[in-house]
């Protein structure tokens, strides 16, 4: 699971230009009514079922608003929500309150979407060996949250991005004339440069597959491949390399998919469709 700690910098970054957005210079309608101080209590609740992601999120928001609040998780990120359950209970001054509200909840809603989507997933698989993973089909400047969600679904993060990892792409393959060149070239590049990161090359079909492992690839992804040719994939592969399906998996096909054998299943529908879980915020006291 990802260490928000390790990224606080850039997810207080997030979360002020998100409050920005939504306060502007003030939140008039909630200076209008209440005049004075008031201190009031608040509860967050779920309006369906589903996965819990963005507790931390959440606090980061309420407190970026106002130090002084009281913020009381009642359930952990990853744990199962029901409809109607409390997930939070907040006490301080009610102007604050109302001024995180919005921003709050809006990360939260679209985190929980994403954890639950990919425990759908997960869970679809559990009887097979095989990882979910994420891709970066991320929304721009969320990527470190929505991964983070992912994992509180279940889920594996594949890549952060394009500087953690080498991923040989058919337009990697092109630019380099062919899979054996685009493997040394990556391998050049990575010894040349102390990086030791690890190296994916993505095939299209058996024939591809075999370069692959010819050229001893050891992480290889099967790009739009049928069930059929994902089986003959792992039986010619043989536990020589990893093997990685993606392409089109969605939650009807996602077991047929599993059944092949391959070790990971990458989705990124996980992040860039899933839906928002809706949560409610309400005065108490």
């Amino acid at each position: 699971m990802i260490d928000l700690n390790q990224y606080r910098e850039k997810i207080d970054e997030i979360i002020e230009k998100a409050l920005e957005e939504d306060i502007g210079k003030e939140d008039v309608t909630t200076r209008a009514i209440f005049k004075s101080k008031k201190i009031a209590q608040a509860t967050v609740f779920s309006k369906e079922n589903g996965i819990l992601a963005g507790i931390p999120i959440l606090q980061s928001v309420f407190r970026k608003v106002d130090p002084e609040l009281t913020i009381n998780p009642e359930l952990q990120d990853g744990g199962k929500i029901k409809k109607d359950s409390k997930i939070v209970s907040i006490t301080g001054n009610i102007v604050s309150i109302l001024k995180g509200e919005r921003t709050a909840l809006n990360f939260l809603g679209r985190l929980s979407g994403i954890a639950t989507l990919t425990y759908k997933f997960c869970r679809k698989v559990r009887k097979y060996n095989v990882e979910i993973l994420d891709t970066r089909k991320t929304t721009p400047n969320m990527r470190i949250l929505e991964k983070y969600a992912v994992t509180c679904g279940g889920g594996k993060n594949h890549r952060l991005g394009l500087y953690d990892m080498f991923l040989i792409k058919e337009n990697h393959i092109v630019g380099a004339g062919n899979i054996k060149r685009a493997l040394r070239m990556c391998e050049e590049y990575n010894k040349n440069d102390n990086k030791n990161l690890k190296i994916e090359i993505e095939v299209k079909n058996l024939r591809e597959l075999e370069e692959a492992l010819q050229e001893k690839a050891e992480w290889i992804m099967l790009d739009n491949m049928n069930p059929e040719d994902m089986k003959k994939a792992v039986s010619i592969t043989d536990h020589r390399a990893k093997l990685e399906a993606s392409g089109r998996v969605k939650l009807n096909n996602i077991e047929k998919i599993a059944e092949t054998g391959v070790d990971f299943i990458s989705i990124g529908c996980i992040t860039h469709s899933a839906k928002s879980i809706d949560f409610s915020l309400l005065i108490t006291s």
